[in-house]
């Protein structure tokens, strides 16, 4: 068993167990700390704090989340530092809104089926021996064989009691963490940390829900079309679900909104092909262009602003998407929700 070390919160005196193992970040959300943070690896700087007293281990000198200003006045990510010692941390933001819903928890999950949905996207389906607790939109970190810390990826499901965390998840190339996963066999057991985020569904909105996905963005948008049609309070929320792919072989997610109840009236799929060559080529006939454009074009701009919106895929369109209805059309923050993982 590891050694746990207590990490104290200097702003509240909150204090907490992390083990040696385990990041300050993460094992501060367990213990049901509002702790800020986003992508969790490393990349957003979210989770930026000072170390006051005692030592910790860094996993990543040189994660982007940290910029040279930051380096200079000695701040560290939560998500990266495992402690050596007791310590006292002052995180950059404390805020109730970054307490876990359902706390996040460690457990090893086996490979129980695998399904492929286009060239390159491939459905994952690991099983738990407890219920799986998390809302839809969340992810997990999996720790996979051979490489050098975890990955995030979102669930495609909704929580369950059979212990089934799915996930939809793109092959990168030269990416060693899809390259490792799209190797395991059925039988495989890894580690699975979850569940994170906090662009999850809000179910106590009766607007109407607009989800923006692209490439693996698929997984988390699949999983707020589905719990919103889980959750008795939003029987009569609609939902248009636009889903951008390059060219017609990378397009996929309409068997599954097709198998929900009320597809084709409260649940509208809205796709559309980046590639206009490759569409011509396929015989496409629907939506050619941005998906970002298309979401414009479809929804008058009067009705944008009473909208919900959800987004997940390449960075590329998400700075798109935020530029459209943040910049553009000034849909208020509180109603654009997205993990950044840049």
């Amino acid at each position: 068993m590891s050694k746990a070390f207590s990490i104290r919160v200097q702003q509240s005196g909150a204090e907490y167990p992390c083990a040696e193992d385990d990041t300050v970040l993460r094992a501060g959300l367990r213990a049901g700390l509002g702790l800020s943070y986003e992508c969790n690896v490393g990349g957003c700087g979210t989770c930026k704090f000072e170390l006051i007293e005692g030592e910790v281990r860094n996993l990543w000198e040189e994660a982007p989340g940290l910029n040279p200003r930051d380096r200079q006045r000695g701040r560290l990510l939560g998500c990266q530092c495992v402690p050596l010692s007791d310590c006292v941390i002052k995180p950059m933001i404390m805020d109730d809104r970054y307490i876990p819903l359902d706390r996040p928890r460690r457990f090893m999950g086996e490979l129980v089926q695998i399904r492929d949905l286009t060239h390159d996207i491939r459905e994952f389906v690991f099983k738990d021996t407890q219920p799986a607790a998390f809302r839809p939109g969340q992810y997990a970190l999996l720790y996979l064989p051979g490489v050098a810390g975890p990955r995030a990826y979102s669930m495609s499901n909704i929580r369950n009691d059979d212990g089934r965390w799915e996930f939809i998840i793109r092959k990168v190339p030269g990416g060693a963490g899809t390259a490792a996963l799209f190797n395991l066999k059925v039988g495989d057991r890894i580690e699975i940390d979850g569940p994170y985020g906090l662009a999850y569904l809000r179910t106590d909105t009766k607007r109407t829900v607009v989800c923006i996905g692209g490439g693996s963005g698929l997984a988390p948008m699949l999983s707020i079309a589905r719990g919103l049609v889980a959750e008795p309070s939003m029987q009569d929320v609609k939902l248009k679900f636009f889903y951008g792919a390059r060219g017609p072989r990378d397009l996929c997610g309409e068997a599954e909104l097709k198998a929900l109840p009320g597809f084709g009236t409260r649940i509208e799929f809205i796709p559309a092909l980046s590639d206009a060559e490759a569409a011509a080529a396929g015989e496409w006939t629907g939506n050619v262009g941005f998906i970002h454009e298309l979401v414009k074009a479809h929804i008058p701009a009067d009705q944008l602003q009473e909208c919900e919106f959800y987004t997940c895929g390449p960075p590329v369109m998400i700075n798109a998407v935020m530029q459209m209805l943040s910049g553009e059309l000034k849909v208020p923050a509180e109603r654009i929700h997205y993990d950044s993982f840049v």
